[in-house]
């Protein structure tokens, strides 16, 4: 009788180890769902960037308002009817020597 539990328990775990360890098995459905986990996460992140993006494209497709932000910010525009005053706190020095960039004084000689 012994060796009959014997041989039902090795068959047993014959028939078992397919199901948790083969093809299809369960470890791969676990991981396989991990990575599906990950991978959604990921998604939702570009999906959010994305969205983003589309914004900023229709903004600067639409309206001339934030190509002329993004123009102000990034390269430096200034209207031509405009001043450009720059206020730097004392004892900082500056930061770029760009000829592009020039500080407005007035001359020694304009009071005369």
């Amino acid at each position: 009788m012994r060796k009959l539990a014997i041989v039902l328990a090795g068959m047993l775990v014959l028939i078992q180890y397919p199901l948790w360890v083969g093809k299809g098995g369960w470890l791969k459905v676990w991981e396989t769902d991990r990575q599906n986990v990950q991978q959604r996460a990921l998604n939702e992140r570009h999906a959010q960037r994305n969205a983003g993006l589309e914004a900023e494209v229709r903004d600067l497709r639409e309206g001339k308002v934030a190509i002329e932000e993004r123009a102000r910010y990034d390269l430096g525009m200034v209207r031509a009817d405009e001043v450009f005053v720059q206020v730097t706190e004392p004892g900082a020095s500056r930061a770029t020597s760009d000829p592009a960039i020039q500080t407005a004084s007035a001359p020694a000689n304009a009071a005369r």
